[in-house]
């Protein structure tokens, strides 16, 4: 398979791993909704909440896994039956998910506002991903981010980190849509010709994302690549290599030409 004309890239779980920001974030904000009577976070509870990073949709989650591990739900538990266990969590804490996001929103706005670098030192970069990405923007490619996390945000820690992106070229939180309409607007303002059409490819972390596009009929030309260093699960990893849309992608294989990308593994 020839290269894509147009890269799609996810930013956290592909080149940015958050998972130091979402601990504290999320504590913080745990702390402001259910008033622990010690601040400190438990030792081991940060090792325990990273590997449930994949089991959230939404920011407002976070502070709700915390509250799980603290009330004793075994991390397997949460692992498979999360979207059950939370509705039962809010309830019986009488909070909606709402007045959780207001409380991480207002938790993380705080924080950026009064100490940007610091909340940006926390985020850190997936070996070789940023060389790699600067190679790309050097490139033919058109490559775009596309990603949950606010596009200032994302274009402010990648300046920090030396790689010069136009902003334009990054669609955050901001946008307000689901990334299947970003790509469906980005396939109709790059449309190729008759002779060579855009071939357009989005790397993602999360094996559900890439499942609402394949439910997309007009989306079926996107090739889809799952990375395995992201936030997903072995269980997730395993679909995805079962799925004929989607392809596998490992840290040392993303560094390589595009050609290598689509090899069998």
């Amino acid at each position: 398979m020839v290269a894509p004309t147009l890269l799609a890239l996810d930013f956290d779980g592909v080149l940015c791993d958050g998972l130091l920001e979402y601990f504290e974030t999320s504590w913080k904000a745990y702390c402001q909704i259910f008033k622990p009577a010690k601040t400190t976070p438990p030792p081991g509870l940060a090792d325990q909440f990273y590997p449930l990073r994949p089991v959230i949709e939404t920011g407002w989650e976070m502070p709700m896994v915390l509250h799980a591990l603290l009330q004793g739900i075994q991390a397997d538990d949460i692992l498979q039956d999360w979207r059950q266990i939370v509705p039962t969590l809010l309830a019986q804490a009488d909070l909606t998910a709402e007045q959780v996001m207001t409380a991480v929103d207002g938790t993380r706005d705080r924080w950026i506002q009064a100490d940007l670098d610091g909340w940006l030192g926390l985020h850190r970069t997936y070996p070789g991903t940023l060389p790699w990405l600067q190679q790309v923007l050097a490139s033919e490619v058109k490559t775009v981010i596309i990603s949950t996390k606010e596009g200032r945000f994302i274009h402010a820690f990648l300046q920090q980190q030396g790689v010069e992106m136009p902003r334009a070229q990054i669609f955050g939180k901001e946008v307000q849509q689901p990334k299947t309409e970003t790509l469906r607007q980005l396939l109709a303002q790059h449309p190729g010709s008759s002779t060579d059409p855009t071939r357009l490819w989005f790397v993602e972390d999360r094996y559900k994302t890439l499942q609402k596009i394949e439910a997309q009929a007009d989306l079926n030309g996107v090739e889809l690549f799952l990375v395995d260093w992201g936030y997903n699960t072995a269980a997730e990893r395993d679909a995805a290599g079962r799925d004929d849309r989607v392809h596998l992608l490992s840290l040392s294989t993303i560094v390589q030409e595009f050609s290598a990308w689509t090899e069998p593994a």
